[in-house]
């Protein structure tokens, strides 16, 4: 079924679920609470099923994840709304299924404890990009 997606595509889709984990986490910084809220992140993210889940359960490739927030949005937003826009070409339902995983990864590095205010203004940004 991941057949169906060529090699950037794949690239596209790792870079945008592994980018909601490392923007999640960057979030809440701290010795403690960020590396909490990228493993609540990362365990979500191995949950994903579908040509979502088999195309995530490939060994990411090195990603640009250096830097600061704001570089990290740049190439993970854009990367979320690309990845949902071509899996609806696939089947509208894995795109579908992609939004609600990259919904459930974003929720689940928030979990747990009161959602910060820069959690939730990431959590719209995620949002805003998977529409």
């Amino acid at each position: 079924m991941s057949d169906q997606l060529n090699t950037e595509d794949k690239y596209t889709i790792q870079l945008a679920a592994h980018g909601v984990v490392a923007l999640m986490a960057s979030c809440r910084p701290g010795a403690l609470t960020a590396p909490r809220s990228g493993i609540a992140a990362a365990k979500a993210l191995s949950t994903a099923t579908g040509l979502t889940g088999q195309v995530l359960a490939d060994k990411p490739p090195k990603l640009p994840f250096k830097g600061s927030l704001a570089k990290t949005a740049a190439l993970a937003l854009p990367a979320l709304t690309k990845s949902a826009k071509t899996l609806d070409g696939i089947d509208e339902s894995e795109g579908d299924n992609f939004r609600r995983t990259m919904r459930m990864v974003a929720a689940s590095a928030a979990a747990n404890r009161a959602t910060s205010p820069a959690e939730a203004e990431m959590l719209r940004k995620i949002e805003d990009a998977l529409r």
